[in-house]
């Protein structure tokens, strides 16, 4: 599966099969919460965050792809990404693109 964030592949024809997304929404657990708290205090980097938007990232990007075969596509076209707070402690990530099969 070829992924892209720009809107064609150079020296590719495609045919354009829909959108493909993959969504998730991740919370940490209560240690890790409770010690970015703590970090809030003194600044800095929030590692727990960081590992925690990363690894949903990774899951949405999964999802988004296992849509896309599912329409038989060869690759995603246009990919971005969105993220919003849902609740203390708990984001949600969405990954989405174009689903297209090469010719």
């Amino acid at each position: 599966m070829i992924l892209v964030t720009i809107d064609n592949i150079p020296g590719k024809q495609f045919e354009v099969l829909g959108m493909a997304k993959g969504t998730i929404v991740q919370s940490k657990n209560f240690g890790r919460d409770f010690m970015a708290g703590l970090k809030t205090l003194v600044g800095g980097e929030i590692k727990g965050y960081t590992e925690m938007l990363n690894e949903a990232r990774q899951i949405a990007t999964k999802r988004m792809v296992d849509e896309a075969q599912a329409l038989g596509a060869d690759a995603i076209i246009g990919i971005r990404y969105g993220s919003s707070a849902v609740m203390q402690g708990a984001a949600e990530i969405v990954a989405y693109g174009t689903a297209v099969k090469l010719k």
